[in-house]
């Protein structure tokens, strides 16, 4: 009988979490590394890392929360997008005036 080969790890992202979440979540860095093939994965192990990130980022539907924004590779994406192994990732509070 073979033993099954574990899954092979995601590439890592460079992740830059904003300054919002510091008060929330004092002991994750500002910027990581974190090991992710998509949005939605990276952010399941932010949440790993700090239980309740997750909340903070993304509403119940699942999507990213309309107050917050996820670059990869200065372009705006989704909970769906793709990373390529070494992308930028920023995840910055939505700025808005009246």
């Amino acid at each position: 009988m073979s033993r099954a080969e574990p899954a092979p790890l995601a590439a890592p992202v460079l992740v830059r979490l904003p300054a919002a979440l510091a008060p929330l979540f004092p002991d994750a860095p500002r910027r990581l590394e974190v090991h992710a093939a998509t949005v939605d994965e990276l952010v399941d192990a932010l949440d790993a890392r700090w239980p309740g990130m997750r909340d903070r980022i993304c509403d119940s539907t699942p999507a990213i929360r309309r107050h917050m924004n996820v670059f990869v590779d200065g372009e705006r994406v989704g909970l769906d997008a793709p990373l390529a192994p070494g992308a930028d990732v920023y995840i910055l509070t939505a700025i808005s005036g009246g």
